[in-house]
């Protein structure tokens, strides 16, 4: 059975390497780190799945070169779209890229996966890299099969907002219907109760909407 690779390699990546991006902030670093660290685990499942021997004797060779070459690709792909500059993403990427292949032949020399381990766990990933990134760090470690999972940010409905769209509904209808009805205010929330306004919204459109079809029924 698969276990989290992304966090387990994010966590690897705080402790062991505390030097890279560190002229960042703390948020804009980890937002950094997080995008790398999952772009050079979804390259190596991409290479497992072109190459799985080629990919499980690097695993056990740990060549700088092959390590460098990985990193080297991920910076000039066109469709990399990093805020990081090119001298600060390639040894970035190759520093992370080594991390995690020194991680994953730990895991060989103590639990001995072999290739149908490796194979299982690295096919496991899939689920946990899903929705971890844009678009275009799938395209650019060729791991397309990804593409959307990232949800869409989406602003929470507002107490104010829905009243509007509910008054707005309201004077529609009584141009067409000739019946009069008040403009309908927004209480006023207590603090608290922000938190609970799109829920609370939506429980009032309806009951707003079902009363004003009875009166125009």
């Amino acid at each position: 059975m698969a276990f989290d690779l992304v966090q387990y390699f994010a966590e690897q990546i705080s402790i062991q390497k505390p030097q890279l991006l560190a002229d960042y902030d703390a948020h804009t670093r980890q937002q950094h780190l997080h995008e790398l660290n999952v772009l050079c685990l979804g390259k190596l499942i991409t290479l497992w799945n072109e190459d799985e021997k080629k990919l499980y004797h690097e695993i056990q060779a740990q060549e700088q070169l092959y390590i460098q070459e990985i990193a080297r690709r991920l910076t000039t792909s066109v469709h990399n779209q990093s805020s990081l500059t090119k001298t600060e993403l390639e040894p970035t990427l190759s520093e992370i890229a080594k991390l995690q292949l020194q991680e994953l032949k730990q895991l060989e020399d103590t639990a001995h996966f072999g290739i149908e381990g490796f194979r299982e766990l690295l096919k496991g990933q899939i689920e946990y890299l899903s929705g971890q990134a844009d678009d275009w760090v799938w395209l650019t470690n060729r791991l397309t099969s990804l593409q959307g999972s990232k949800p869409m940010q989406q602003e929470p409905l507002s107490l104010d907002a829905t009243l509007k769209e509910f008054n707005h509904m309201v004077q529609q209808n009584d141009h067409h219907d000739h019946h009069p009805v008040a403009e309908v205010v927004a209480p006023a929330v207590p603090g608290w109760a922000k938190l609970l306004e799109p829920v609370v919204a939506i429980v009032i459109l309806w009951i707003l909407y079902s009363a004003v079809s009875q009166v125009f029924a």
